[in-house]
């Protein structure tokens, strides 16, 4: 048995600010945000609405479409950089709420590429038999660490959350191939300092160059080709890192996923958020070959090659 996606959720909170929003509260405009990153609105999580209680959602959709009874979980791996507090985990509060009375829990910090640090993570766990059912969950409220005075990082984020429960599948489907990565020297141009700090230029360059980077070693360890790929899900950050990705794979438009324009960068959030949407508009089918590809603060990166289905 390969290890594979059993269940997805997502939650988004409903308050939306759009770019003609932002446009009354700071010197930007919604020609600029678009034609630069992609985004037209995203979603804002309420003031009492925490990280927590977003995961908690996502994590209750990805259990019960696996099938599965939370009592079943061995392990809960929450990845964020917008906990509730610093201890006890956001994975400890999530496993209290849903019922998950028998799994271990823990978060992890690898900011946008946080996701794929969780999956790889829980790949371990199950490939070596010591677990049966982990479920790993991207949330972020990255509202509450955004200077809304600064028109560079504000425009970008998002809040939101999904959640995957992963377990044994099929022969031949599941994750077949992962490549993970780090570079401590870039950690000056992405960093929270009570707030996000980012040196935009230099994360957009290392951005497009590792992103398809990735993509392509991830094909090569699974004995891949790029014309083998039936869809992309790339890291919402900026359509044109996005882009760029896309055609480093030769891939038509519509096999790449976007949301980046209704959500925008919601850090560990953005994969499994952007991922249950195609599922749920039907784009990704039994058998298909997903690549999955994300970066972020660290600096840090992850991409997985898998074949969707049980």
């Amino acid at each position: 048995m390969n290890t594979g996606i059993l269940g997805m959720g997502r939650y988004v909170p409903d308050k939306i600010i759009t770019n003609a929003d932002l446009e009354k509260v700071m010197d930007t405009s919604d020609e600029w945000i678009r034609t630069r990153t992609g985004i037209e609105e995203r979603r804002i999580a309420e003031e009492e609405e925490n990280t927590s209680h977003m995961g908690v959602k996502a994590a209750k959709k990805a259990v019960e479409q696996a099938g599965i009874a939370p009592e079943e979980i061995d392990l809960i791996i929450v990845a964020t950089v917008t906990p509730d507090y610093s201890f006890p985990s956001v994975a400890c509060m999530i496993q209290e709420q849903i019922g998950a009375r028998k799994a271990a829990a823990m978060d992890i910090s690898a900011a946008c590429a946080g996701f794929m640090y969780g999956i790889v993570t829980a790949k371990q766990f199950i490939d070596t038999g010591v677990y049966k059912y982990v479920l790993v969950v991207g949330v972020e409220k990255l509202s509450r660490i955004l200077d809304w005075n600064d028109r560079n990082t504000a425009v970008l984020f998002g809040d939101g959350a999904g959640a995957a429960l992963l377990g044994p599948v099929s022969e031949g489907r599941g994750i077949l191939s992962f490549e993970l990565g780090a570079d401590g020297s870039g950690f000056k141009h992405l960093y929270q300092d009570q707030h996000v700090k980012m040196n935009g230029r230099e994360v957009f360059k290392f951005a497009v160059r590792q992103m398809g980077e990735s993509c392509i070693n991830v094909l090569e360890k699974a004995g891949l080709q790029k014309e083998d790929v039936d869809f992309l899900l790339p890291h919402q950050a900026n359509i044109r890192i996005m882009e760029a990705a896309r055609q480093r794979l030769d891939l038509p438009i519509e096999k790449m996923s976007v949301t980046i324009n209704k959500y925008g960068n919601t850090s560990a959030a953005s994969i499994p958020l952007t991922f249950v949407e195609e599922l749920e508009a039907g784009n990704i089918k039994d058998d298909d070959l997903l690549v999955m590809v994300g970066f972020g603060g660290g600096l840090t990166w992850g991409a997985i090659a898998m074949r969707w289905g049980r």
